[in-house]
């Protein structure tokens, strides 16, 4: 009884391998249930069973989250106990001491250096991501959220806050709130806490309340332009000097929604010819009768980011709020908040943000993309996003990697897509079986001597590296088809490999009039050297259900590296970005489902976007390797 319930066990240990979080939740769940008045998963004391759920968990960082932030009670406290009463199986396997080292020294090259002395962590550690839920999530924002994550629960053991900077009601929308949502869900994040600032609009009213009586904000009707004419000038408003009671008034207006209180705005009262500009009175609260996503009709007023990021920071207990550095000439701001409003203090530390050439990280260009219709949607794998990404192929493995490489430093750099598309390569490269696909576009049709007679196939590895993968149908017989460069390659008598069948030397070559090959034919020699030929070309047997597929590669959106400030981007938009070649594939094709990542031999890796369907092909979208740029 006992051991078929551990041979079960270690069976079922393979559902904490995945990368799901929905199916790793249902797993753990269970899991959890069935150690509530347990030790040890199976009987009295470690078995086999424990030891290889733990390493399951323990060897798959999404899993291995659920560990970390105690998500599930009795799981943890059998995790914990199995690692402490039982190091020598529960060890992970090991390096050579030499190649060990150079691994750890070759880690501490490539990633980035988390050593940056944040303030005071001995108090705990408390950090936040706010996001405004006006859009999808963008690789940037990504980093933003990986590198508070890694900083509350890996390294401090802290505290991780999800708040919405849910300030502005025109922009905003339920759908890009929970796409924020499953977007971190997917990049192994869970927050501890999730709120919105929308929580806190009566405080944040009752502090600008305060400002203007105590003298340290103020109403402007100043026109937009002017203002920020004037702030660029350093030169004071008009009402700069109004009496609190003459500002009261006209915030009463702005609570009202008004014709009148549409008019004014509340400055804070800080500076008018700082040299750092944002120090230069910014607006702290605008009026906005919209109705919002989640308060209603109950606010006409709404307080700016700048001026509620500090004051809900300071109410939530966030003791380090870490941002990207195009917020480092506000940090004084912040800090000048916090001292008028006499808050508990909250450290600032700035990281770079992620850039990439050729690529907008605006997400008021990025929404103008989407409304054009320039692209398909916030998932268009031609777009910046977590989405986009991962639709182009992209792993949640890589794109944290890749992230923790940049690490939190503060110097700026327009990063190559190459090392973002290699970085993915090195874990889709061992998953990808191989198929074959042949373009449609002037294909070739060769009659192959020697062939058998009758059409037969064998079963071949789907990874020569991978045999988990499982195998796949090869189908041979004496028409197969191929493409039209390599058929327009070939020379007379020439010895070529067919791939997974074996080498044959050309006897015929027909051409048209535009000297496009119409026909070959091919004599199969298996007993010529495969390592002797300079060609080893694809092809497809004819005598197979084959599948007609979409092959699809993208381009950037944007022409030129780097956009000044002063470039209408506009001006660089890429003419056509989508290249799409019809082919037909073997017939193993039709098993693939949508999101599957795999190789056609000698054109690349690939993500499912469509599976087959009767009547419609499959859709395959290229994956970038770092090659090119791409």
């Amino acid at each position: 009884m006992a051991a078929a319930a551990i041979k079960e066990w270690i069976e079922r240990a393979t559902q904490f391998s995945v990368k799901d979080r929905k199916a790793l939740e249902a797993a753990f769940t269970e899991l959890d249930a069935h150690l509530t008045l347990r030790s040890y998963i199976v009987g009295y004391s470690l078995t086999d069973a424990d030891v290889a759920v733990w390493k399951a968990i323990r060897e798959n960082h999404l899993a291995y989250s659920f560990i970390k932030q105690g998500l599930l009670v009795n799981v943890s406290r059998w995790f914990r106990y199995i690692e402490e009463t039982n190091p020598t199986v529960t060890s992970l396997p090991q390096m050579p001491a030499k190649s060990k080292a150079a691994t750890e020294e070759k880690k501490k090259e490539e990633s980035g250096n988390f050593e940056i002395g944040l303030e005071d962590t001995s108090k705990g550690v408390v950090t936040r991501f706010p996001p405004e839920p006006s859009g999808y999530l963008h690789i940037g924002h990504a980093k933003a959220a990986v590198i508070n994550d890694y900083f509350a629960h890996d390294k401090y053991k802290g505290t991780l806050i999800l708040r919405f900077d849910d300030t502005n009601p025109t922009k905003e929308k339920e759908e890009f709130q929970d796409s924020i949502v499953e977007d971190l869900e997917l990049l192994g994040i869970k927050p501890d806490k999730r709120t919105h600032t929308s929580d806190y609009f009566q405080e944040l009213h009752d502090y600008c309340v305060q400002m203007i009586k105590e003298g340290t904000a103020y109403a402007d009707d100043t026109a937009q332009e002017v203002m920020r004419q004037q702030r660029m000038e350093g030169i004071p408003s008009k009402e700069r000097d109004a009496s609190p009671d003459a500002n009261l008034a006209h915030f009463k207006e702005m609570e009202k929604g008004s014709e009148e209180g549409k008019r004014w705005c509340i400055r804070a009262k800080i500076s008018v010819d700082d040299p750092n500009k944002a120090m230069r009175d910014p607006v702290i609260y605008r009026c906005n009768p919209q109705p919002h996503h989640r308060t209603g009709s109950t606010w006409k007023i709404y307080p700016t980011y700048d001026f509620c990021c500090p004051i809900v920071d300071s109410i939530e207990g966030v003791t380090h709020a870490l941002r990207t550095t195009e917020y480092k000439d506000r940090d004084a701001q912040y800090q000048w908040f916090l001292k008028a409003l006499r808050l508990r203090n909250v450290y600032n530390w700035d990281f770079s943000r992620l850039n990439f050439i050729r690529t907008l990280l605006s997400k008021r260009k990025l929404t103008k993309f989407v409304d054009t219709g320039l692209v398909w949607g916030w998932d268009d794998p031609r777009m910046p996003t977590v989405r986009g990404v991962r639709r182009r192929g992209c792993t949640v493995e890589a794109l944290r990697e890749f992230i923790l490489k940049q690490g939190p430093s503060k110097n700026i750099v327009n990063l190559d897509w190459t090392t973002f598309w290699a970085t993915n390569k090195k874990y889709i490269d061992p998953i990808a079986g191989r198929y074959t696909a042949v373009d449609n576009k002037n294909s070739v049709t060769a009659t192959v001597r020697g062939a058998s007679a009758q059409p037969h196939s064998e079963q071949k590895e789907l990874h020569l590296k991978n045999k988990e993968l499982g195998t796949k149908k090869v189908v041979y017989s004496s028409s197969i088809v191929l493409d039209q460069a390599d058929a327009s390659s070939f020379a007379q008598d020439e010895e070529i490999t067919l791939m997974n069948w074996g080498n044959a030397i050309v006897r015929s070559i027909s051409r048209n009039d535009a000297g496009l090959v119409t026909g070959l034919e091919l004599e199969l020699n298996l007993a010529g050297d495969v390592k002797k030929t300079k060609k080893k070309v694809t092809w497809l047997s004819k005598d197979q259900a084959l599948v007609p597929v979409e092959l699809v590669d993208f381009d950037f959106l944007i022409t030129k590296d780097k956009l000044d400030e002063d470039d209408n981007y506009e001006d660089f938009l890429t003419p056509q970005t989508e290249f799409r070649t019809e082919g037909l594939a073997d017939e193993n094709v039709v098993r693939l489902r949508e999101g599957d990542i795999i190789q056609f031999d000698r054109k690349g890796y690939f993500r499912v976007d469509r599976a087959y369907s009767e009547g419609k092909p499959a859709v395959f979208f290229q994956i970038p390797t770092g090659k090119g740029g791409k």
